[in-house]
């Protein structure tokens, strides 16, 4: 009886070890393969991480387009000066040299007479600046008082408007005739041309509101007074800018055609000056540069746009 209960007792104690020894073994394979275990990505990191991929691809192929545009009109530029040098165009149209100067004797002509140059251009400057100034001002001035007024208003503008159609030719000696032989005569043909433009594209900036921003003023009991500062100017300032820009361009030329009649200094009078003369290199400098002031004018109008009116370049832009 006793060795049958030392040997129970034995096997019960070696159970017990087995069984102890089993729940360890387990205990420390989990352990194990807990501290091995490789950490994944959940779904949606995956997409996140594909989404951020896209964007910096779209953007990158978005800058890249953007630098091409950019560079597209400089090589197009380029491109034309090109064909110009070597005499294309003269081949096509069956030109010679005196009737169009190449390109490198136009900038010959340039470095030559650069005194005279500049000279003459700062003078149909300050008529052109003078005329853009003036005539933008009294459009404002006509379409603001006019946008009180909208039906009377609507045929006062289409009347000035009409300015449109006179010809500079036909304007300029009768502003000669007015002003005298001096500046003031080219600012007056500056001014007339321009007036125009800006009363017709103000106006209508002006009077084009949406109904219900009007009924919404109207509700809130403000004066005609205050819907014009508030609401209809500040919608207006795009169509402002519009007729700045087209003034910008069409100044320049109403202040060269007005040079073409008794005028003894200007980009204009030179001009014609030596056209008479067959001086073609130097003609064409003066129209280089009467375009190149063009240019750089028009685009302080676009900086000025950007800088005062955001808003607009972010809804208009691609």
């Amino acid at each position: 009886m006793m060795n049958e209960s030392v040997v129970v007792s034995r096997k019960g104690e070696e159970g017990a070890t087995v069984a102890v020894s089993g729940t360890g073994t387990g205990s420390i394979g989990e352990s194990i393969v807990d501290s091995i275990k490789v950490p994944t990505a959940s779904g949606s990191d995956i997409h996140g991480q594909q989404g951020q991929a896209g964007q910096r691809l779209r953007g990158s192929s978005v800058r890249k387009r953007s630098i091409g545009l950019r560079l597209l009109p400089w090589l197009a530029g380029a491109l034309f000066l090109t064909l110009w040098q070597l005499r294309l165009f003269h081949q096509l149209f069956s030109l010679e040299s005196y009737q169009l100067p190449v390109p490198s004797a136009i900038a010959a002509s340039i470095s030559e007479n650069a005194e005279m140059l500049f000279r003459y251009a700062m003078y149909s400057g300050t008529e052109m600046l003078g005329g853009f100034l003036l005539g933008s001002l009294l459009g404002a001035l006509a379409a603001s008082v006019a946008s009180f007024f909208p039906t009377s208003g609507r045929a006062a503008v289409a009347v000035m408007s009409a300015l449109n159609a006179v010809p500079i030719v036909a304007l300029a000696p009768i502003m000669n005739n007015w002003f005298g032989d001096g500046i003031w005569s080219r600012i007056a043909v500056v001014a007339v041309i321009t007036m125009a433009a800006m009363a017709v594209s103000l106006f209508k900036g002006l009077t084009s509101i949406q109904p219900q921003y009007s009924d919404l003023m109207g509700g809130l009991a403000a004066s005609r007074m205050q819907v014009f500062v508030k609401l209809r100017w500040p919608h207006a300032l795009p169509s402002l800018f519009a007729g700045l820009k087209i003034n910008m361009s069409t100044s320049i030329i109403g202040a060269i055609v007005g040079e073409f009649f008794i005028a003894s200094q200007g980009l204009g009078y030179l001009l014609s000056d030596q056209i008479r003369l067959a001086n073609m290199p130097l003609a064409w400098s003066c129209i280089v540069i009467a375009a190149v002031l063009g240019i750089v004018l028009y685009e302080v109008v676009v900086l000025a746009e950007k800088r005062l009116i955001p808003w607009n370049r972010a809804r208009t832009d691609p």
